[in-house]
């Protein structure tokens, strides 16, 4: 009960220095000029966001997962110190859970880049 008192009390301390600071840090109000990129007294040529493929980042992703994946398998073949069975079936429950994904995004059409 000790223990939670002392949480209960640190967490009111940091949420009052949490909510003075902010009090005191409060900037000047917001405009349009000051929330606006700075150019050189130029209006901007282009917007600042550019658009993005979602399904190029959904590709990159399932790239990232396999080269992940792939970088673990790959040094345990120059390991000495697990058994070959233990080695064997770590392998072969990574690659198995890698295809039935890959399998499901390939069903799903995740993987064809024009529709």
């Amino acid at each position: 009960m000790k223990i939670l008192m002392t949480m209960v009390t640190l967490m009111a301390i940091l949420m009052m220095m949490l909510i003075i600071t902010m009090m005191i840090s409060k900037k000047s109000k917001f405009s349009r000029e000051k929330n606006s990129p700075f150019e050189c007294g130029f209006s901007k040529m282009s917007s600042s966001r550019k658009s993005f493929s979602t399904h190029f980042f959904l590709i990159a992703t399932i790239f990232l997962i396999f080269d992940i994946e792939i970088s673990l398998i790959m040094p345990m073949f120059s390991t000495k110190m697990v058994e070959m069975n233990e080695w064997m079936l770590s392998s072969a429950i990574t690659i198995i859970i890698l295809m039935l994904g890959l399998i499901h995004e390939w069903m799903s059409g995740m993987l064809e880049w024009s529709k």
